[in-house]
């Protein structure tokens, strides 16, 4: 028996009017010559350009002034080169010159897909059967960059999907706050890593910084050290691991007049600065009972990829932290919404081509993983792997899988756990639960479809997915349904 699956006709496609003023630097020398041909201007001039300025673009982003202002700020080394004190500077001057080390960029021109819905930690003012919750996507914009964004919308009793209106005036984060590390602290978590006091004498780092210090500070005694010592290989991978674990922390907040679709979590640290990654965002209840949302996403700096946490309560405030440990190593982490037998539980996929399953005490430390699946059928011959965070039933653990067949072509699936022992298959689907069709196949990459997170509501499993990498929308499916061929699919 073939699982129905309802498609709906809400389609969430890439708009390139939706753009982020970013700061812009160019290299030293054109910095200086464009610093320079500004302060040369009367201020009469000054004034005039800007207003020009902010006639075209004040409409396209909240308070453009104060963005072109804080990214004056961020060129005091220039100044420094030039022997000028910025504080000296009209303001007209200070602002026209913010203007020009900023650009617009368009965050998802080039696709919007892999979603992932939660609900949203604000149910006032919904009706009999509602339930509003917050859609996350990967949204892709020029040279392939990638940020987090979001939706938010009501699901109705039949679980038909209203979006909510979607603004314009996109923001990165108000305040942008760097982690200070304890010296003691950030030595048990090197610890945690490796071995690494074994391999590097403490004396290289950590005995030269304070008992408090910032990831400045640990970057500039990284680097003294490098020039000490004759870097064998293995050196070198710990001093990469120790830069990575201090600018992997940060702290975002966004201001309290923004709406949810114009908060942007664009790449911060130097080791996504290629992009972050397919948001597996799910909720996740304590031992406390308090609710807080957790999402794994992957950090792409160009080269090699890292697995990160964010922690948020309410979707303004936002905590990103590494996860580390010898089995952080891939694609596609996704965590359990409650700890199961005492510990936190995640999905993974070391290896590319089967799924596993980990247990850990600690939600950023993951060291020993179990095979849990495996490629049993064609449509997963190539690769199996997780669509998002399992999902408690009545019946067992449900998780939405991908699969990799024939023609590079991904589908969807689905497979059921015990509650009990997640490691132990109840059932699995011997036919995919949902395949591209004619209109879904042609994209950004053809043949796919792609998730990082559903839920139950209304007894319907409610399941986002992009299609062909490029647009997303979603479908539901009869929860008892499923879970029925499940049971009976050994």
């Amino acid at each position: 028996m073939q699982v129905l699956v309802n498609r709906k006709d809400v389609v969430f496609r890439p708009d390139s009017s939706r753009v982020m003023a970013r700061f812009l630097y160019m290299d030293d020398e054109r910095a200086k010559f464009t610093i320079r041909s500004i302060l040369n201007l009367s201020v009469d001039e000054a004034s005039f350009a800007l207003n020009q300025i902010l006639r075209d673009y004040s409409m396209r982003h909240r308070n453009i002034s104060k963005i072109f202002e804080r990214h004056f700020n961020k060129i005091s080394k220039t100044f420094t080169l030039l022997k000028i004190d910025p504080e000296s500077l009209v303001f007209a001057k200070k602002i026209l010159i913010g203007a020009y080390f900023t650009m617009e960029y368009s965050i998802e021109s080039a696709a919007f897909f892999n979603p992932s819905i939660v609900e949203h930690p604000d149910q006032s003012e919904t009706g009999s059967g509602e339930k509003r919750v917050i859609l996350s996507f990967r949204a892709t914009g020029e040279g392939h960059l990638s940020s987090i964004v979001f939706r938010a919308g009501v699901l109705d009793k039949k679980n038909n999907l209203t979006i909510e209106p979607v603004g314009k005036m996109l923001e990165e984060a108000e305040h942008i706050r760097r982690h200070i590390y304890d010296k003691e602290s950030f030595r048990s978590k090197l610890d945690e890593m490796q071995d690494f006091l074994a391999i590097i004498p403490s004396g290289f780092i950590l005995d030269k910084l304070k008992d408090k210090f910032t990831y400045g500070e640990l970057r500039k005694c990284v680097e003294d050290a490098k020039k000490s010592l004759h870097l064998a290989a293995d050196k070198e991978l710990l001093f990469n691991q120790i830069i990575w674990l201090a600018s992997s922390h940060y702290e975002l907040q966004f201001s309290m007049d923004t709406n949810i679709s114009e908060r942007v979590i664009f790449p911060v640290s130097a080791l996504e600065k290629n992009g972050i990654e397919d948001a597996r965002f799910v909720k996740f209840t304590g031992d406390d009972k308090k609710t807080i949302y957790y999402a794994t996403y992957t950090a792409y700096d160009g080269i090699s990829i890292l697995p990160k946490l964010i922690d948020t309560r309410d979707f303004y405030h936002f905590r990103i932290m590494p996860v580390h440990g010898e089995i952080a190593q891939n694609k596609g982490m996704a965590l359990f919404p409650r700890k199961v037998n005492g510990k936190y539980g995640m999905l993974c996929r070391l290896d590319g081509f089967n799924n596993y399953i980990a247990f850990s005490d600690n939600i950023t430390i993951w060291r020993e993983a179990k095979l849990l699946q495996q490629p049993r059928f064609p449509w997963e011959f190539i690769q199996i792997g997780n669509c998002g965070s399992p999902i408690e039933t009545e019946e067992g653990w449900l998780v939405i899988t991908h699969g990799v067949g024939a023609m590079r072509e991904y589908v969807l699936g689905a497979s059921l756990f015990d509650l009990h022992d997640p490691a132990k298959e109840i059932g699995r689907l011997k036919k995919p639960l949902l395949v591209a069709n004619a209109k879904e196949r042609e994209g950004y990459v053809p043949n796919v479809v792609y998730s990082c997170g559903s839920m139950i509501n209304n007894e319907e499993l409610i399941i986002p997915y992009a299609m062909s990498d490029y647009a997303s929308t979603y479908a539901t499916v009869n929860v008892r349904e499923l879970l029925n061929e499940l049971k009976n699919s050994k």
